[in-house]
């Protein structure tokens, strides 16, 4: 029997160039915003921290492979000793940008083809964790929901966000079915809607394959650059204050839901 949630964190990717960001920001509590690995520059990630500032929404960094042909999302393969310094320097511009105006960073989440391919492979899991502590302890680290990267940053005594997505389709092993393939993206709000209501209340996805998957997760991503992202956003929102859920920050949530 799944606890019902009391709280939830709703968040968006941002700064990416999206035609939204100003609105959805307005109806997030956290913004993951990104630092110029697959998009971004200074003067976005000032208005963008700037704007969150204004609506109260926690700010997170989004670093991703340095790849801004391909947005972040094709696979790669960098070694270590380059990938960290890089990673720490998207991370470290945003810090920078967020400090001169009086903000800090809440945590970290790994962008596109990093984030994927960090939640289940052991090596370039243990760098997404060395970078938290290398940058901040303290940080959060928002990482797939029910992913093994979930499970090995606690250990390594890292402060989890298990992150589930309203707008992608899943795999019956809780990986996000990739977007090369039919079906990746849920376009249509209702689809978004059902599948958060099911996050929230019963604490799993239906797959792809029809499938139940227990997912728990602590916040709720809506993509901030396709064609509907704020009316998903917004419908997700309504959806989730209907269900009587508050939304707020992951630092703001009671303990009793985690």
């Amino acid at each position: 029997m799944v606890q019902a949630r009391t709280s939830i964190d709703l968040n968006a990717d941002l700064g990416e160039g999206g035609l939204y960001d100003a609105q959805m920001l307005s109806l997030v509590s956290s913004a993951n915003i990104a630092c110029g690995g697959h998009a971004g520059d200074l003067q976005t990630m000032r208005t963008a921290v700037s704007i969150a500032q204004e609506a109260g929404v926690a700010i997170g960094a989004h670093p991703s492979y340095p790849d801004r042909e391909n947005f972040g999302r094709k696979l790669m393969s960098i070694p270590a000793e380059q990938l960290l310094p890089e990673l720490k320097r998207q991370v470290e511009s945003l810090q920078n940008v967020a400090d001169s105006l009086g903000q800090k960073l809440s945590h970290i989440k790994p962008h596109g083809a990093l984030y994927n391919q960090a939640a289940f492979d052991t090596e370039l899991g243990e760098l997404v964790i060395r970078l938290v502590q290398e940058i901040d302890p303290s940080l959060h680290l928002m990482v797939l929901a029910a992913s093994p990267l979930a499970r090995r940053a606690r250990l390594a005594g890292i402060n989890v966000i298990e992150e589930a997505f309203a707008d992608r389709a899943y795999r019956s092993d809780a990986s996000l079915v990739p977007r090369t393939e039919l079906g990746a993206v849920l376009e249509s709000p209702d689809l978004a809607v059902a599948q958060c209501i099911r996050l929230v209340r019963e604490g799993q996805i239906l797959s792809i394959n029809k499938v139940l998957v227990p997912v728990s997760a602590d916040s709720i991503c809506v993509h901030g650059d396709g064609i509907e992202a704020f009316n998903v956003l917004k419908q997700v929102r309504e959806a989730i204050l209907i269900m009587g859920v508050r939304i707020a920050p992951h630092h703001q949530h009671d303990e009793s839901t985690k």
